[in-house]
């Protein structure tokens, strides 16, 4: 490939609205400078990662491998690069993982084959491909050249950018590829099952996308209903230049996880408001922190009670104030709007915060939003 050839493809992947995590091992060493030398890398490149030594690849992988140089590698890297790249993302932003391992000629001669693994992972396929090179034709950095070249072949194509790519394989090279699609209910499944940490859905359009900080209003919605909206809408000018995100976990704490169907039909509720919506897997606050740092979580003064209580964190006050200092720390901050508890109206200012943890929330005043609707009403006058 010339470098006209190559440049062209690399200013096309970063016009892409694509957003990417690379964990790369091994090889292909080129593509990272090919992506970070062409202006627009901060488009799409949000982490490269090369995990070189056997131990930095132990840690990522969180457990040793039974091979560190394998397609089955390659696909844990780029189902990490994934997760890791739907955090690092702009709101709403289209997201890719790449993983790379390989064994390529070194200074000592090897005895098994030279070759390398390649893994694509998007929100709906994942995309593998194993490549043996012909032992002793080539040098190493000729060996680099051609692991780079396929590999930003294969970014391309996940980042569904047209191009022309010139043969690098001799007949003597084999190369296998496979690709699987996911449908929505198979992505749910392996959210719900921990495989992937959040599903997004944009239904808010592109108004949002400039905003780099999320404003994150967690619920069941079980129904989505105008106190809710209208939540969301005075939070969001409190808070400012943010992207407004209704949140649900389908996991809970102490029942059974949502069903996909459920998760569906919750989903249509915002998708006739024109709301985005966010589908995690966390129920914990300061789980959800991790999964959206500098978040704005919108919640009641009744959350607000549960949050501090130390019953909640195996009655240890120190450790209550450790992990909610974690959130802070995180760049979170919590907007707290009024709620009925026990009967009793109450706003922020009602419930004892500490003192360490009084700049972790922000009042929304009752004058600007107070509605004492909630959903559990509204199913139980619906008989539901």
């Amino acid at each position: 490939m010339t470098d006209a050839c190559f440049r062209a493809i690399v200013e096309a992947i970063h016009s892409s609205p694509f957003q990417a995590v690379l964990y790369i091992a091994g090889g292909a060493s080129q593509v990272v400078g090919s992506l970070l030398s062409v202006p627009g890398a901060s488009n799409t490149v949000l982490e490269v990662v090369v995990p070189y030594s056997r131990m930095s690849m132990i840690q990522l992988l969180g457990k040793i491998p039974s091979q560190f140089s394998s397609l089955q590698t390659a696909e844990d890297l780029s189902l990490l690069a994934y997760n890791r790249a739907l955090k690092l993302s702009r709101p709403g932003s289209p997201v890719l993982g790449v993983g790379f391992t390989g064994s390529l000629a070194s200074n000592r001669p090897k005895l098994g084959e030279h070759r390398f693994y390649m893994s694509t992972r998007t929100a709906d396929r994942i995309s593998m491909s194993t490549v043996t090179l012909t032992k002793g034709l080539r040098t190493r950095e000729e060996e680099e050249k051609v692991s780079s070249h396929l590999l930003l072949k294969a970014i391309g194509n996940a980042c569904k950018v047209p191009g022309t790519y010139d043969s690098v394989l001799t007949e003597s090279d084999v190369s296998d590829e496979t690709e699987k699609l996911f449908g929505e209910d198979e992505e749910l499944e392996q959210l719900i099952n921990g495989q992937i940490c959040f599903k997004i859905y944009p239904f808010s359009g592109d108004s949002y996308k400039s905003a780099e900080r999320k404003i994150i209003l967690p619920g069941s919605f079980n129904p989505l209903h105008d106190g809710h909206l209208k939540l969301m809408e005075v939070a969001t000018r409190i808070c400012g230049d943010c992207y407004p995100c209704f949140e649900i976990s389908a996991v809970n704490a102490d029942k059974p996880p949502l069903s996909v169907s459920q998760i569906k039909d919750r989903v249509k509720q915002f998708e006739k408001v024109g709301k985005t919506v966010i589908i995690s897997n966390q129920p914990y606050f300061y789980k959800k922190a991790e999964l959206f740092p500098g978040s704005a979580f919108v919640i009641g003064a009744d959350t607000v009670a549960r949050l501090i209580n130390p019953k909640y964190y195996d009655g240890d006050y120190s450790k209550t104030l450790k992990i909610l200092i974690g959130c802070k720390e995180m760049g979170c901050t919590f907007l707290v709007g009024g709620r009925k508890v026990d009967g009793a109206f109450k706003v922020l200012e009602d419930i004892d915060v500490p003192e360490e943890l009084k700049d972790l929330f922000i009042s929304i005043p009752a004058e600007q939003f107070r509605m004492d609707i909630s959903s559990t009403e509204i199913r139980k006058r619906s008989g539901l």
